[in-house]
């Protein structure tokens, strides 16, 4: 019987794990008990070697194949053949691993060529009724956008660019320092992998001109503060000659002088005299679709709510709109002239002392006079 540990327990993955899966948790190993990062020290040595056997089978389809069906006895007990632990794996070495891992974290696998451009963001300030209905607006935006002149190659016309010597067009170099091996940008060709030994007079070789651009937003109904709108390719232009980035516009909309907003639903307030509270009536009150009639019941409280079914914000995302929602303000007259202040007064003597007419009022004061008979306990 085998002594050997399963092949995925030493690598700490399971049975189903992807090929990357299976990558990560080697190097994750192997830069642990590399021997170069333990001299002397036998045990991770020991480690390293049955990581490294368990990679070798896994790592090739054929292999795990065989290995998920039969187990260790299908390759004879041993993963093939390997070399010392020292040398690596197929001329793996420590400083190979550490810099593949560097690659992964930085990019540094990644050649020259072209590169996408830049995202850009404007803000952009609408009223509420253009939030509401939706509106077209116009926008100039600076960015940098391909040159007309050389078509984005950086190189003057009938001219072309070259590959760089030092990085043989990958836009890479390593760099090695004992057992490590560290990717980076080129230096000469700035990653590009290319050079331009006779620039573009119009862009000075870097295959971009600045230019302001008009554009033209479709706000779509409904939209809110903090909401963003993209437009695709209209960002920077990439280099040299790659793809353009998005322009994304950020949406501020500006505060109502009657209106607030809550999500859907808009909010006013509504004055009404203390004669139409009281005997009701009706009144013309602003949406943002034209006047309408709001019922005011005879005997409305100061700040009783009426719902407009409707008459709110569109949902961008589509449904119902929102509802418009009038809170009443019971407005107390002011200025008033004598025979007015006697008219009230006669008014008030004709009310009941009892408070049926007020009967907000009767509960307040009945609440209040059991206060103070508790406090006297």
């Amino acid at each position: 019987m085998s002594t050997k540990r399963d092949y995925y327990e030493v690598l700490g993955t399971s049975r189903d794990a992807s090929d990357e899966e299976i990558k990560k948790a080697f190097r994750r190993l192997a830069m642990k008990h590399h021997p170069d990062r333990n001299p002397g020290n036998k045990v991770a040595e020991e480690h390293f070697k049955e990581a490294r056997e368990a990679y070798e089978v896994l790592s090739d389809d054929h292999k795990r194949a065989l290995y998920d069906q039969y187990g260790h006895a299908a390759l004879g007990g041993a993963g093939g053949g390997f070399g010392s632990a020292g040398g690596g794996m197929g001329g793996m070495n420590f400083g190979d691993i550490f810099g593949d891992i560097f690659g992964d974290i930085f990019g540094g696998g990644r050649g020259g060529g072209p590169q996408r451009g830049a995202d850009l963001r404007c803000n952009l300030e609408i009223s509420l009724a253009e939030a509401v209905s939706g509106h077209t607006v116009e926008i100039s935006v600076p960015t940098q956008v391909i040159c007309t002149e050389c078509n984005g190659s950086g190189a003057r016309k009938g001219a072309k660019p070259v590959t760089c010597h030092d990085c043989d067009g990958h836009g890479q170099v390593r760099m090695q320092q004992g057992f490590f091996s560290v990717q980076q940008t080129c230096p000469t060709c700035r990653g590009q992998g290319k050079l331009i030994k006779d620039p573009c007079s119009a862009c000075r070789g870097k295959g971009r001109q600045k230019q302001t651009k008009k554009l033209s937003v479709k706000i779509p109904p409904g939209v809110d503060t903090g909401d963003r709108i993209r437009l695709t390719n209209e960002g920077e232009a990439g280099e040299p000659g790659g793809a353009p980035g998005d322009l994304y516009v950020q949406i501020s909309v500006r505060a109502h002088e009657i209106f607030s907003r809550d999500g859907v639903h808009l909010h006013c307030e509504v004055p009404i005299s203390f004669i139409m509270a009281t005997l009701g009536g009706e009144i013309d009150v602003p949406t943002l679709n034209g006047r309408v009639k709001l019922k005011v019941p005879a005997e409305t409280q100061s700040g009783k709510m009426f719902r407009l079914k409707g008459m709110g914000v569109p949902s961008v995302r589509g449904g119902s709109p929102g509802d418009m929602m009038c809170r009443v303000v019971v407005e107390t007259p002011v200025n008033l002239t004598h025979k007015q202040k006697e008219l009230l007064q006669q008014f008030d003597k004709t009310l009941s002392k009892d408070n049926k007419h007020s009967p907000r009022s009767k509960s307040w004061f009945d609440q209040v006079k059991k206060f103070f008979e508790d406090m006297k306990l």
